[in-house]
């Protein structure tokens, strides 16, 4: 297992104003720094892709979709333009030099139609992902599909629920992603969700129940470890939690987080828990 951390603690909104971070985010050990991808086309994908190289950190990418996109909309033209920017997203992706995307990709976060998904919706969700095939192929791309709890999206909420999303799929580069928070929230135990998954887990989100520090609520990581050392996870134990600054209005925690916890803290610390859980062989 490599341990990350996500951007998110800092930003929604990864650009050059932030590349500073990478060298002291590397020197502590961490191997990976996942970044926001909301709308390619504010990606300088060059740039950050020599940003990576030069601090020999691996990036992964967290989609999440913008106005106006829904694969799973009832209107035609909209899943149509839904389903290409998801192609341009593992295009930008590639070059960026990123081999995993991952997010709730399947419809936008807060799109609660107040009723169960239907038949219509779970055919064109797994139309839209049976035809980002050849561009997952061809850029060298795994996508792990991230269940969320019921406040965010009606879809795909439990490590079931997306295991069978992949089944209908069918695509081997299409997996899942377990985040701990949505977890925490729909899973009856985190631990035997991921051994239902076992490979098809390809990516966690490592997560506090209330986004802060790792091991300081009430989230099993002891166990999570353990049952990730069960199924011979090798994938990234992403750090997704949100610190407190006053710097960066599209920063996450800016209104609850804890204002004692720093963005720096996130990583450093949680990084430190989670090699002392690594370690020990929990």
């Amino acid at each position: 297992m490599k341990i990350g951390v996500s951007a998110f603690a800092w930003t929604t909104s990864f650009s050059e104003k932030f590349f500073g971070l990478l060298p002291a985010i590397r020197e502590q050990g961490i191997e990976g720094f996942e970044i926001p991808v909301f709308d390619p086309a504010t990606i300088d994908a060059a740039s950050i892709r020599r940003a990576f190289e030069a601090n020999n950190l691996e990036c992964t990418v967290c989609a999440i979709l913008p106005s106006g996109i829904n694969p799973i909309s009832p209107d035609a033209a909209v899943r149509k333009s839904s389903c290409a920017h998801l192609v341009r997203v593992v295009q930008v992706c590639a070059e960026i030099g990123a081999q995993r995307i991952c997010g709730p990709l399947y419809a936008p976060i807060g799109y609660l139609p107040g009723r169960r998904r239907n038949h219509d919706e779970w055919a064109w969700a797994v139309e839209c992902f049976q035809g980002l095939g050849d561009s997952l192929e061809a850029n060298k791309v795994t996508l792990a599909i991230e269940p969320v709890n019921r406040s965010e999206s009606f879809f795909l909420n439990t490590a079931s629920e997306a295991n069978a999303f992949c089944d209908a799929v069918a695509h081997p580069q299409v997996g899942v992603l377990i985040d701990t928070f949505h977890a925490n929230i729909e899973e009856k135990n985190i631990s035997s969700a991921i051994r239902l998954l076992g490979k098809r887990l390809v990516h966690v989100h490592a997560s506090e129940n209330d986004r802060g520090l790792l091991g300081s609520g009430h989230v099993d990581f002891p166990g999570i470890v353990a049952a990730l050392n069960e199924i011979d996870f090798g994938g990234y134990l992403m750090i997704e939690g949100f610190g407190y600054s006053t710097d960066d209005s599209n920063k996450l925690g800016a209104l609850w987080a804890d204002q004692s916890v720093s963005p720096e803290d996130i990583a450093s610390q949680g990084a430190a828990y989670l090699r002392s859980l690594l370690s020990h062989g929990a």
